[in-house]
């Protein structure tokens, strides 16, 4: 069992920065691949970020096009957190954001992720 809880979210002006940190429990906590999804108001949950557990100690990240170039997804294990850096917000980025967690092998959808946080809110003025 896995347990997220994510903070960070806050309002932001448009083309400001904001760090998402996601705290998780458990001793195999580095075996997690971690993703971050966000949902805006009348929107379906999107994915945003992932940072993909390939064995030992490589990691794959990925992003979505959206986010590309804007986001970086890092994790600290011996924190047992994963981070979410958002850099030149735009208006659209605003959304609840959620960090989820998965240990399996295969990550194909949000569906495969196992464990999800409560969420933080971020808000982007424009």
């Amino acid at each position: 069992q896995v347990q997220l809880v994510e903070s960070g979210g806050g309002l932001v002006q448009a083309g400001g920065s904001l760090r998402l940190s996601c705290a998780g429990s458990g001793r195999t906590f580095s075996r997690y691949s971690m993703g971050w999804f966000r949902q805006a108001p009348g929107k379906e949950r999107e994915f945003v970020a992932a940072i993909s557990w390939r064995g030992g100690s490589t990691y794959y990240a990925d992003y979505a096009d959206s986010v590309k170039g804007r986001f970086t997804i890092s994790r600290d294990n011996a924190k047992n957190t994963v981070y979410l850096q958002m850099n030149s917000l735009k208006p659209e980025d605003t959304a609840t954001y959620y960090c989820a967690a998965t240990a399996r092998v295969m990550v194909g959808s949000q569906n495969d992720y196992d464990y999800w946080g409560q969420g933080t809110q971020v808000t982007v003025s424009s």
